[in-house]
Formats: C-alpha cells, structure tokens, sequence
C-alpha cells in the first residue's frame, strides 16, 4: 500500500521563529507556507518534506506522519489505530506542486535517514505499519544495550526505527527523535557552524564506519542527531 512517506509533520508554538531555525539546520528554504492549514511552514528534502504547524502546546513534537499511497481517494485520510498516532494517508497530490523545489536541491542537501517512534508494543506496530500499510520490515532485532526490541520499517529511502523499551515503557506511543544523513559529516559541520548552529563532537556510530554528531541548537528540543553512512 505505502509507496513512500510524504510529510512529517511537527507541532511548534512559534512559527516564525521555529520556521528559522529550522531553514538554518536543513539549509533550505521555506517551499510552501500555508498549504494546508492557515499556519505552517514546508522545508523540502529529498526524500520527504518537513511540515511545522503551529500548535497552542509550549514544547515542539514531531505530531505525525503522512504516507504517500497510490491510488488513495484525495488529500490526506487519518486512519485509526490502536496506538493513538496521528498517520494520515495521501495521494501525493498535495505535494506534487513540491517535485520543482526537489529538483533544485543541492546534491549535498540533507535527508532524513531515520525517525524514532517508541512504543508500548511491538506487536501493535507490527500489525500497523506492516500489516495494515504494508510497509517492509527490515529488520527485528531486541538488543537490551540500545534499549529493547527495535523494529525497522523501511519505504521510499526513509526508515521508522520503533523500540519497545525493556525497561521504563512510555505510558503512550509517541514520535521521539530524528536521524538526518548527510554525505561529508566534517563538512556538514562546518557549514552548520557559518549558520550558528551548534554540534556535538563527531563521534563513530554504531553502524561500523559511520559517523555521528549530536545537534545541540536550531532542532526545536527535538533530539536530533547528524549521521554519515559508511561508504
């Protein structure tokens, strides 16, 4: 069913100011302002499209996620679910205006590796995600170490890392972090510090030959992390 995420959408209390950031830390500019609802902000990137919306909450959260289905009926569809998260389904005919601003993306732009979701249950995500949208599981893997049972979900170039915590379980399903790879950390890093916005040393990953940084300004308190991918 899924061909691809189209939007991940994040809930801020300042628009103005989070839109900024934000065009700072992805290094391009506001494609689409208001495109549906009166408040928001889209940034563009390769493989999918950040949307801030405003919000009356006092902390910025990553609120949902869009996916891109074939042949769905129109705009984007909420589907229930038993874990209570906002996933909309869409025809991708509300960012087909965007494929112009994808097209004149750097080639060094960034793009978004992975998304963290953690969860009261696997099997719940399983059924969702896999099941009922048909997004591929790569892989299932439980590694006490780095928290629990880790599922990956990949589908158009993008991955959904959910982890089911062996200990302190969350109390509700909620989206936590995100992954955004580029392809000269060092680099990276030294065009981000031109714009102020403040890094972590880089460090190896886990993935052997991978590069990390930790993003410690502009990322609206969302953890946020800077990844190289091993050649």
């Amino acid at each position: 069913m899924v061909s691809a995420f189209e939007r991940i959408v994040i809930a801020v209390p300042g628009l103005e100011e989070a839109g900024e950031h934000y065009r700072r830390l992805l290094g391009v500019e506001v494609a689409m302002p208001g495109a549906t609802e009166p408040a928001s902000r889209w940034f563009v990137l390769p493989n999918v499209t950040i949307e801030l919306v405003q919000s009356t909450s006092e902390l910025s959260l990553i609120r949902g996620l869009v996916f891109r289905v074939d042949g769905a009926a129109g705009g984007a569809t909420a589907i229930a679910n038993s874990l209570g998260l906002d996933i909309q389904l869409s025809d991708g005919s509300t960012t087909t205006v965007l494929d112009d601003a994808r097209k004149r993306l750097a080639a060094d732009c960034l793009r978004v590796d992975h998304l963290v979701l953690r969860t009261t249950s696997a099997a719940a995500c399983i059924d969702l995600f896999g099941d009922q949208l048909g997004i591929r599981l790569a892989l299932d893997q439980t590694v006490p170490e780095w928290g629990g049972r880790m599922l990956f979900f990949r589908t158009g170039k993008l991955t959904l890392e959910i982890i089911e915590p062996v200990r302190d379980k969350p109390d509700a399903d909620f989206f936590w972090g995100i992954a955004y790879q580029c392809r000269d950390l060092h680099q990276t890093a030294r065009l981000l510090a031109g714009r102020g916005v403040s890094l972590s040393a880089i460090r190896a990953g886990r993935k052997p030959g991978s590069l990390v940084a930790t993003v410690k300004s502009h990322c609206l308190g969302i953890p946020t992390l800077l990844l190289q991918q091993p050649d």
